[in-house]
């Protein structure tokens, strides 16, 4: 993904948890002072960091606004040794002040 867009610590990995568990991570990045805080997500995870950014914007932070949306497919290896495309999302919220 774009490593370009931000400091990898103001980055949330979406992946197999609810997504409260993400919205609690994200709360606690703009507590702990970040201005931005990246949701990245794959595959099937990716309805899981929309859910997570709708969440932190309409039920706990209305100050919280989507920056930024970057969709891309990217090459990984499978099983077989040969490669599968899998989409991908980043998700930029900033917190206005």
């Amino acid at each position: 993904m774009h490593g370009d867009t931000m400091a990898e610590d103001n980055a949330v990995y979406v992946g197999k948890k609810r997504p409260m568990d993400y919205v609690t991570a994200i709360i606690t990045q703009f507590n702990d002072g970040s201005d931005a805080v990246v949701l990245k997500a794959r595959g099937k995870a990716i309805s899981t960091a929309v859910d997570t950014a709708e969440i932190v914007r309409h039920r706990f932070m209305q100050d919280v606004e989507i920056d930024d949306i970057i969709t891309s497919t990217e090459q990984l290896e499978n099983k077989e040794g040969g490669t599968s495309n899998v989409s991908s999302i980043e998700i930029t919220l900033n917190r206005s002040s």
